[in-house]
C-alpha cells in the first residue's frame, strides 16, 4: 500500500528527471479548457502513478491529493465520471472541485502567492501536524473566498482571504 509520503518521495525524483530531460509538453498542454478533458487528466494521472509510469510534476500533485483521497480513487478510474453531473441539489459533491482545490492550494504555498499563505500554511502545519487535515482547513477560506468574488464579480479578495487563514492558526 503506498502512502502520502512514498507520493510525495516518488514526485519528487519524477520532478527532478522532468526537469533533467527539459520537457517543455506534457500534461499541461494535453489539459483542454473542458471539464471532460481536465478530469481525463485526472484519470490518466492516477492510472499512470498505479502502473508505476513516470509522472510529470502535476500529474504527481494529481497522484498525491488522489493517493489522500482513496474515497474518490474509483470514481477517478471510471469513464462515466468524465461525464457525470455533480449538484448540490442532488446532494452530490464535486470531487473534481475539490481536489482542484487542493492543487490550488498546493500552488499558492509553493509560490507564496497571495504573499504569506506560506508561512500561515508552516504555521498551521506545525500547529495541527496533519498536512491534509490543514489544507481542508484552509479549503474552507479559499471555498468562501472565491464565492464573494464570483457573487461581487471581482477578482478573490487576498487581505481577506489572508485574514481568514490567520484566524485558522490562533
Amino acid at each position: 500500500r503506498r502512502t502520502v509520503c512514498s507520493v510525495s518521495r516518488r514526485a519528487s525524483r519524477d520532478l527532478q528527471a522532468s526537469d533533467r530531460r527539459q520537457r517543455h509538453t506534457g500534461i499541461r498542454d494535453r489539459i483542454s479548457n473542458d471539464r471532460t478533458g481536465l478530469r481525463r487528466a485526472y484519470r490518466d494521472a492516477w492510472l499512470k502513478y498505479r502502473t508505476s509510469q513516470p509522472l510529470e510534476p502535476v500529474e504527481a500533485a494529481i497522484a498525491q491529493v488522489l493517493a489522500a483521497h482513496p474515497e474518490y480513487q474509483r470514481l477517478v478510474e471510471s469513464e462515466d465520471a468524465l461525464e457525470r453531473e455533480f449538484t448540490a441539489e442532488s446532494g452530490d459533491s464535486n470531487p473534481f472541485l475539490h481536489m482542484g482545490m487542493h492543487l490550488a492550494l498546493g500552488e499558492q504555498v509553493s509560490t507564496d502567492r497571495p504573499f504569506g499563505i506560506r508561512a500561515v500554511h508552516h504555521r498551521l502545519l506545525a500547529k495541527r501536524q496533519d498536512w491534509h487535515e490543514v489544507e481542508h482547513a484552509m479549503m474552507e477560506c479559499l471555498g468562501e473566498a472565491l464565492w464573494r468574488a464570483q457573487q461581487s464579480g471581482t477578482p478573490p479578495n487576498e487581505t481577506a482571504y489572508l485574514e481568514c487563514l490567520e484566524r485558522l492558526v490562533r
